[in-house]
């Protein structure tokens, strides 16, 4: 549930609710008003923690200690997430041998980092007729990187480009 969603003292509107203590205990069903005293007693709020129960659930904690721990358990599984990359590798249908491998060692690096990689063939004039050179170099690449990568997309020509998207091998282990 959202912050914004959240129904603090005043805000809840129930006549009775379930009530659960700053310790955990549950206090069984209470008029709200009775409910929202004891928590002003114990200079605390009164949180609606399940609005969809019937009656709805009230929880007598500090408010203000909670969101401040939710939002750094949010900011903590950020940290945490690994965002996935796309590079890319350029290629022309009249590449040498040695720029495929420069640019393989390329595409290998960035499997590895487990980024995934977008390969790119740019047919300029009349190469566009020999679209089996770029398909040759394009399987040749997805070959040479099998055991680290899969092939996300086969190779598709697209205008005057032909591309393929690798991604990092996927280990169930």
């Amino acid at each position: 549930m959202s912050k914004e969603q959240q129904q603090v003292n005043e805000a809840i509107r129930a006549r009775e609710v379930r009530l659960i203590d700053a310790q955990g205990t549950q206090l069984g069903i209470k008029p709200f008003r009775e409910a929202l005293r004891m928590a002003q007693e114990a200079d605390l709020d009164l949180v609606n923690v399940a609005p969809q129960a019937k009656p709805p659930v009230c929880r007598i904690m500090d408010y203000g200690k909670y969101r401040y721990e939710q939002s750094k358990r949010e900011k903590e599984a950020r940290k945490n997430q690994k965002t996935v990359q796309i590079k890319e590798v350029r290629f022309s249908p009249s590449i040498e041998e040695h720029d495929v491998h420069t640019k393989l060692r390329n595409v290998k690096k960035f499997l590895n980092n487990g980024d995934k990689v977008k390969l790119s063939i740019r047919f300029r004039g009349r190469e566009i007729t020999h679209q089996d050179l770029g398909r040759k170099i394009l399987n040749r690449m997805a070959q040479e990187v099998k055991d680290i990568g899969d092939v996300e997309r086969q190779p598709k020509l697209e205008g005057r480009q032909m591309i393929m998207i690798l991604s990092p091998k996927t280990t169930n282990s």
